[in-house]
């Protein structure tokens, strides 16, 4: 359970750190919004892919050679940009770091496999706690490294505490075989980052390319069109479709995608704005690390949001969940459309999204959860995250794509006016989870209500034939 909380720590620190860091980035390789925003596009977009694979790969191998691969993967994505120093090197050290950080997702698993059924709940618990810790370290922890040493030494940090954990894990997660066989589907993984890739250089790089942005966008829809159909009749899917039959599981799916939309809204959002120098005529023109502090309420509400939807997901009110989730969200982003001026708005704001955020993803992982074997977990969690990592990458696409819309003349600085549009789209995501939970749960009770009165209407076995 403590190395499954230091990975958790790591992993989630590693998922929140970029945010802060953008403006940061940004000024240091001369990039305008939409190029340092493809950073953060990049590390989601490699979250996706490892959210499919890496629980898939717990399942197919073990979980010591998967926690071994991920730590591999996540130090070579820190070592990139601390050894290149470039834009590129950072990119592809991004999508590298990304998609280790879905291993985030491992413990969950081989915690199931490997703990009596009563230490499950104290290990889930215990993983909260974790990822709670990893949210303030990756919002802080990065600030405060480069405020003290520089961006590349932070990434050297990051890579030896990569090292050191990954050693932890090879030596306690007891060796086991693989709990199924069959296929991983990477070419079906390739495939759906590749038109979603198109997708969203379409959304954010639209107002720059103009036709070629538009031709980007109906390749990118034909081709996940495409790969919908060819997913139906493969034999190595992405996803095990029959899972999206199950009940609640695909509104779950549709909400972890709309949170991550909205955390991804709101971490930018409040990244841009705060750092934005006052001489543009806003901003609060602190550093990253006074970022990362604005939005500490964030992750340690996170915590407790996490705490609070446990006991409700045990209980099975899956549906309430999801409905308080969002609507805490959609309070916090409302308070933020319209207050967003001052350092203690963020604050206010912050605690209530992020509270309203981890509420929503448990009860988003959990549905899945509930009606799938021990041997398909890493799958269900795994779709879910992926999901989960869609919404994060077209939530950061959306307003990337917004905030290049006007300029303050003669800057690269957003107008004002964008981030409180930025906010009520970004609420919009939030009251789309409502109308689908609501939809979801009147259709469920109905079918119930409809069930039993057919029950009541049979008619009973003629004696005479039952006797016969």
């Amino acid at each position: 359970m403590g190395v499954a909380a230091v990975l958790a720590t790591v992993t989630n620190a590693v998922s929140f750190m970029f945010p802060p860091l953008l403006p940061l980035m940004q000024a240091q390789f001369g990039l305008d919004v939409s190029a340092s925003a493809w950073i953060f596009t990049a590390a989601t977009l490699g979250g996706g892919a490892g959210f499919v694979l890496l629980p898939r790969l717990a399942d197919v191998l073990n979980d010591r050679t998967t926690a071994l691969l991920s730590g591999t993967v996540l130090t070579v994505g820190a070592l990139a940009p601390a050894m290149g120093n470039s834009y590129v090197t950072l990119l592809i050290g991004s999508a590298l770091l990304g998609f280790g950080s879905s291993a985030q997702l491992l413990p969950l698993g081989f915690l199931r496999r490997h703990l009596p059924g009563d230490a499950i709940s104290t290990a889930v618990s215990v993983l909260i706690m974790a990822t709670g810790s990893g949210t303030v370290a990756g919002m802080v922890g990065g600030g405060l490294t480069v405020k003290f040493l520089s961006l590349q030494s932070f990434f050297f940090v990051l890579a030896a505490a990569v090292v050191a954990t990954t050693v932890a894990l090879v030596v306690v997660i007891p060796s086991s075989k693989p709990e199924s066989s069959g296929k991983i589907g990477i070419p079906g993984t390739v495939w759906m980052l590749a038109w979603l890739t198109l997708i969203l250089l379409a959304l954010t790089q639209g107002l720059l390319w103009g036709d070629a942005a538009l031709v980007l966008l109906l390749a990118g829809i034909v081709g996940g069109v495409a790969w919908a159909l060819v997913q139906r009749r493969s034999s190595s899917a992405v996803f095990d479709v029959k899972v999206l039959k199950e009940p609640f599981v695909k509104p779950a799916c549709f909400a972890a995608a709309m949170f991550g939309c909205v955390d991804a809204g709101f971490l930018l959002l409040v990244s841009y704005y705060t750092q934005t120098p006052t001489a543009a005529g806003y901003g609060l023109g602190v550093d990253a690390l006074g970022t990362g502090l604005l939005m500490l309420p964030f992750a340690l509400m996170m915590f407790v949001g996490g705490k609070a939807a446990e006991r409700a997901v045990a209980k099975g009110r899956k549906g309430a969940v999801l409905v308080v989730g969002a609507t805490v969200c959609a309070a916090g982003l409302g308070w933020l459309a319209v207050a967003h001026q001052e350092w203690w708005h963020y604050l206010v704001g912050a605690a209530l999204v992020g509270a309203g955020s981890r509420v929503g993803y448990s009860g988003s992982f959990a549905a899945p959860q509930m009606v799938v074997p021990e041997h398909k977990a890493g799958m269900a969690a795994g779709m879910v995250g992926t999901l989960m990592a869609i919404g994060i990458a077209f939530g950061a696409a959306l307003v990337t794509g917004l905030l290049t819309v006007a300029t303050v003349p003669g800057t690269d600085v957003p107008e004002e006016y964008l981030f409180t549009v930025g906010y009520v789209i970004t609420l919009g995501f939030s009251l789309l989870v409502l109308l689908v939970t609501l939809i979801s749960r009147f259709r469920q009770r109905r079918n119930r209500s409809t069930t039993r009165t057919t029950t009541r209407i049979t008619p009973r076995p003629d004696a005479s034939v039952s006797s016969r």
